[in-house]
């Protein structure tokens, strides 16, 4: 099928990232209000330092899920755009089976290196023995990471609505659970159990929404096929994904690996004031991520019919509405940060104003930056970005402890604003230059 000789409005891509934005932001805004019920119970019965082991093992468990596990989300987005745009429903189901197969391998694999480690990481990060024993089986919660293949096929779809009901599912799991375990006068060990009953229901939760979009794509295709031949068959595809998922996985790295960094060098207490800092800030974080889906569908789309200054408009003008949403905000957080920090969590939580504001506005940058990366992506230079997320989180990553010795718990927010602000600045340098000169 030749690409489309129509020309659409320029603002059309931008309106259906808001609508597919909306979606998202609705189950998300449920999500906020009964995480925040959830987290206050939690806080104030754990207080700093065990709220801090609970954030410590969960991301011990998913800063591994992000390592070892394969996330080919991008590609059956781009790959399975472009089959649709050719009617090639066939080629689509190949590339969901290809990528499901190879997601839930490297999520196996990635479970059993969780567990096998934690006796060599727990002492570190100051974990009791209750702790490291409840560490081995929570390595399951690497199931919470391992969907992405789903979560594509549902973008394809459309079904941005069933995207933002999955934001619901761990938040309404964990209230349940938070609840029971504080009515009962459970302790750490209840937290922590609630918090990987709800890791796994929101990994399968996905998978049967995926299921219903593949029904829903995939008339007359079974749901076991065939599935090989697909790295031969689109060209590139395996050079792609490979890329892609480094990228995601330098870019998750710095948020997982900065609480353990934190805990190893200022012990669960400090880590548990960050974990809290990172959650009122949520605010900013969580549409950071789910502006980026809401883009790439809609830009990846572009691409495959070649509407490139459409791209271009679409991109920018997504960024620059991100940063106007989200300045009101970090304003607010400025005013009230002290007080909110205590509200949420207690007097444990005291002395975190600093690193709020700076994690904050390190936040708004990373909001302003998404749909920039998206966009590089689905001109197919996710290279761009891998880059990027390489330097930012790799290469300063040694400033991080440098920063916690010379200024404590603040040296986190310092280092994550640094990371921000360089990447949304190369970011846009490269969009510039690849959007005008497409390959």
């Amino acid at each position: 099928m030749p690409p489309s000789t129509v020309a659409p409005s320029p603002k059309a891509g931008v309106r259906r990232v808001i609508a597919n934005l909306l979606h998202l932001l609705g189950g998300k805004a449920v999500a906020g209000l009964l995480s925040l019920v959830y987290l206050v119970i939690v806080t104030r019965t754990l207080g700093a330092a065990d709220y801090g082991v609970l954030i410590l093992v969960n991301a011990y468990a998913v800063l591994l899920g992000s390592i070892v596990a394969f996330s080919g989300f991008h590609g059956v987005v781009r790959y399975g755009a472009q089959a649709l745009e050719e009617g090639d429903v066939a080629a689509l189901a190949r590339i969901v089976r290809f990528m499901t197969v190879v997601e839930i391998g490297f999520g196996l694999f990635a479970m059993i290196v969780a567990a096998t480690l934690v006796p060599l990481v727990g002492p570190g990060l100051g974990w009791s023995s209750d702790a490291m024993l409840m560490a081995v089986p929570y390595s399951i919660a690497v199931l919470a990471t391992v969907r992405a293949t789903p979560q594509g096929l549902l973008q394809i779809a459309g079904r941005f609505d069933l995207i933002g009901v999955h934001q619901t599912i761990s938040p309404i799991v964990r209230l349940g659970g938070a609840l029971i375990v504080w009515f009962i006068g459970g302790g750490l060990v209840g937290f922590i159990t609630v918090w990987l009953i709800a890791s796994v229901v929101e990994g399968v939760v996905m998978w049967l929404f995926g299921l219903h979009a593949w029904r829903r794509l995939m008339a007359g295709e079974r749901l076991i096929g065939p599935w090989r031949g697909v790295l031969r068959e689109r060209g590139g595809f395996g050079r792609f994904i490979l890329i892609t998922n480094f990228d995601i996985t330098l870019r998750e790295l710095a948020p997982n690996l900065a609480p353990l960094t934190v805990g190893w060098f200022l012990g669960p207490a400090a880590a548990g004031l960050l974990a809290l800092a990172q959650r009122a800030s949520a605010l900013l974080q969580q549409p950071a991520v789910l502006l980026s889906q809401a883009s790439y569908a809609v830009l990846a789309e572009q691409v495959a019919k070649r509407q490139f200054a459409l791209l271009r408009h679409t991109v920018w003008r997504s960024a620059q509405m991100a940063a106007l949403v989200a300045a009101p905000i970090v304003g607010i957080l400025a005013l009230t940060g002290g007080h909110l920090l205590v509200l949420l969590g207690g007097r444990t939580f005291t002395g975190g104003t600093t690193l709020l504001i700076l994690v904050a506005i390190g936040r708004l940058a990373a909001l302003a930056s998404a749909p920039i990366a998206a966009g590089l992506t689905a001109l197919g230079r996710p290279q761009r970005s891998m880059a990027v997320a390489l330097f930012t989180n790799l290469a300063l990553y040694p400033l991080l402890p440098a920063l916690l010795w010379w200024i404590g718990i603040d040296g986190a927010g310092w280092h994550g604003l640094i990371q921000s602000l360089l990447a949304v600045a190369i970011l846009c340098a490269f969009f510039a230059r690849d959007a005008k000169r497409p390959a």
